[in-house]
């Protein structure tokens, strides 16, 4: 660890642990458990999948200045994913954007203890990778 970062990159290491971790699990679901994703789980997955190698590329760099370009990802896909959950969970919700093919995006492949879906566990993978990069941008 040198001295300039003062013990953040261990941050920037949970961040990108936390954006593998989820891309891992998306593709669990839909390989492994042939879970079909709908049209805003991808969109979700476009946001995730390019931080688990931009995050892992400036991990091993311990490259902070990559912090500016993986935030926005993060953010952006942490509020597809907060739609997503509202679709599922906030009756008369599904209505505002309906998917138009394909599987639903209502639809709940799981649903752990009552609230726990997919779009739950994108959402939390999203809300750490954010904050984890905000601790880790600081000086």
């Amino acid at each position: 660890m040198s001295k300039k970062t003062n013990g953040q990159p261990i941050f920037l290491y949970l961040a990108w642990l936390a954006a593998v971790i989820a891309t891992l699990g998306s593709l669990y679901f839909s390989e492994i458990r042939e879970f079909i994703p709908c049209e805003l789980c991808w969109v979700q997955r476009i946001f995730m999948y390019p931080l688990s190698i931009i995050l892992g590329i400036a991990t091993f760099l311990n490259d902070r200045s990559i912090i500016k370009y993986a935030l926005p990802l993060s953010i952006i896909g942490g509020l597809v994913s907060i739609f997503h959950y509202m679709e599922q969970k906030v009756p008369g919700f599904a209505s505002i954007k309906p998917c138009v093919g394909g599987v639903p995006c209502s639809a709940e492949y799981i649903n752990w203890l009552g609230f726990i879906t997919i779009p739950f566990l994108a959402l939390l993978a999203f809300t750490l990778t954010t904050i984890f990069l905000f601790i880790a941008r600081k000086k």
